[in-house]
């Protein structure tokens, strides 16, 4: 098959537009949120604290609306065996942003955090932080192979070109812009990612539905025509397990730095309240195109296209069916813009992972665990070098690793079952400490990882009640593949273990050092009773004044402190009414 010289034209086009708004936006703030103590890697990862509510909205949408999303969102409505029903992510990532936005968004952005990290190394300590850090940098750079490895079947749908060499160009393009201009280039051009997408399928859709190969989707939602209806259904002893995975959505959802990352750049904590509610109806309104595309192409007679007479599900191409239903269905013309525009898309949604995975490194492991003396040049070049290095580890990824979404799944259910417990332990449970913290890490992992990975073709050791032996049929290699699908909810049971864990050997710790049951000298990670050890020194050091104060001397703080305590994990100069105004009133809430 020959080079289609108009998708690579509509491709080029589409890239050059989001480089160029890169750019622009890197030029246009190159000085926004660089105040007189010039902290310019603050800038970087939360911009200048000033992002709008228009392209706050905007990019805010962005932390789940992306290549993954409408590609995910297309593919299960047309898989037979799920369709609408088993299409989560709208309502899920919705949801997810409604809960954030309530519960969240305020207290986290009201304290002035500089990154998620940020109050879990305040109150359980750098080493804890950097436990913490593991799933956090997991599910980021997973994310973001996944994206490019999508990214690569989508474009070899469009034009037959080296698809390794286009993965790589595309993370090269978004990895300089990121360089460039941080999350002021991410924010601007999730402005043209959504527009993009938006108009890309929208003036697709039309096409698609009239090709006369479509026959009325309204009548395949509830009948079996080519396959089984689109709408699908939820079978009772799947009940548990789509439970299971909605919770991990909903909730699981909340606890990246893709999305505080946003909340944090908001201009005030109740702004960052709205945008995450102006994100949820974004959400479900860019996921519509998607899920048309998917009842389209599960109301397709394919003998009657250029695809052929197998139908994508039978080549285990069902996750290209957006860009296969774009190709085939549509006018050329019509189906390279939305191609075009959708592989531009993708490619822009890798950029605000590998800045949160970096904004994480040169924050809360370089700086705040291992050079608290460290200058802000420094850190900004820190985090430039891991922007690059975090960046080709997901190109990496994505070329090498056949099993990259499997990673990707594993991750984000660390991510939901570790630190989301953690999140609210660390924000609204009293009392929790590290050793609460260690205790819910362990459970957590353990319940999950035993569980199994069945994409990873990972065993469980644990079975849980309802288990049962599939199979999956590969269609092109006529492979059969045997696995154990867990029906019980044990992801979400994995996540209440693991708080509950975290609570319990909080307060027994706590009893047993301070009841003197256990010596004062066995606080080996000085949580309970060594309140002035270097340790807990550490959550209050004055990174940028180079001082040493006790938590005890810091109370009550007024707003003049600000200046010395924004080297450190609360920035005073943003802190509202709303929240606590000293380090130590924090800890005595939390």
């Amino acid at each position: 098959m020959a080079i289609h010289a108009e998708g690579l034209v509509a491709i080029v086009i589409f890239y050059l537009l989001i480089l160029v708004v890169g750019i622009w936006a890197a030029w246009k703030n190159k000085n926004s949120g660089v105040g007189e103590s010039g902290d310019r890697s603050e800038s970087i990862m939360v911009g200048g604290r000033d992002i709008g509510l228009f392209v706050g909205g905007f990019t805010m949408t962005a932390t789940w609306v992306g290549g993954g999303y409408i590609n995910g969102t297309a593919e299960y409505v047309y898989l037979p065996d799920y369709g609408l029903a088993w299409a989560q992510a709208p309502f899920g990532y919705a949801l997810s942003l409604v809960v954030g936005g309530l519960f969240f968004a305020k207290p986290m952005r009201s304290r002035g955090y500089v990154t998620m990290l940020d109050p879990f190394q305040q109150l359980y300590g750098k080493r804890m932080g950097g436990l913490l850090f593991i799933p956090a940098l997991m599910g980021e750079i997973f994310w973001s192979a996944a994206i490019l490895s999508a990214l690569g079947a989508t474009l070899s749908v469009i034009v037959d070109i080296n698809i390794n060499m286009s993965v790589v160009i595309s993370a090269l393009i978004a990895i300089f812009y990121t360089l460039v201009g941080g999350l002021y280039s991410v924010a601007y051009t999730d402005v043209v990612q959504l527009f993009c997408i938006f108009l890309g399928l929208w003036i697709s859709v039309p096409f698609a539905l009239s090709n006369p190969a479509v026959s009325d989707i309204s009548v395949t939602a509830k009948e079996v025509i080519y396959q089984s209806p689109w709408l699908g259904k939820i079978e009772p002893k799947d009940k548990w397990l789509w439970a299971d995975n909605f919770c991990l959505l909903m909730l699981g959802g909340i606890p990246w730095q893709v999305y505080f990352q946003r909340v944090l750049s908001a201009s005030s904590a109740t702004y960052a309240q709205v945008l995450s509610f102006l994100a949820a109806f974004g959400c479900l309104v860019m996921a519509v195109p998607s899920v048309l595309i998917g009842a389209i192409g599960a109301s397709t007679d394919w003998n009657q296209t250029t695809y052929g007479s197998i139908p994508p599900k039978d080549k285990d191409q069902s996750d290209m069916i957006l860009p296969i239903v774009l190709q085939h269905l549509c006018p050329p013309y019509v189906s390279f813009f939305g191609l075009g525009a959708v592989s531009a898309a993708v490619m822009s949604s890798a950029d605000s992972s590998i800045l949160s995975a970096s904004s994480m490194f040169a924050r809360n492991i370089y700086q705040l665990a291992f050079r608290q003396s460290a200058s802000d040049t420094e850190i900004v070049w820190v985090m430039r070098f891991t922007i690059f290095v975090f960046g080709a580890l997901a190109t990496a990824m994505a070329l090498l690793t056949g099993s990259v979404y499997g990673l990707w799944y594993l991750s984000s259910d660390l991510v939901y079952v570790i630190i989301f417990p953690q999140l609210i332990s660390v924000l609204f449970v009293k009392g929790t400490n590290t050793y609460g913290s260690v205790a819910g890490y362990i459970f957590g992992l353990l319940l999950r990882i035993g569980g199994g990975e069945p994409y990873l073709k990972l065993p469980p050791f644990i079975y849980y009640p309802g288990w049962v032996s599939q199979e999956r049929i590969h269609h092109v290699t006529g492979e059969v593949e045997h696995f154990i699908q867990q029906r019980f909810p044990f992801k979400t049971m994995s996540m209440l273990a693991s708080f509950l864990a975290n609570v319990f050997f909080s307060y027994l710790t706590k009893y047993l050092f301070e009841s003197g049951l256990w010596s004062h000298k066995y606080d080996f990670l000085d949580a309970v009773v060594s309140k002035h050890s270097k340790e807990i020194m550490d959550k209050a050091t004055l990174v940028s004044n180079q001082e040493t104060i006790i938590l005890s001397e810091m109370a009550p703080v007024k707003q003049g402190l600000g200046a010395s305590l924004a080297g450190t994990f609360i920035n005073t100069e943003v802190l509202s009414d709303d929240g606590p105004s000293s380090p130590e009133a924090l800890l005595n809430e939390n």
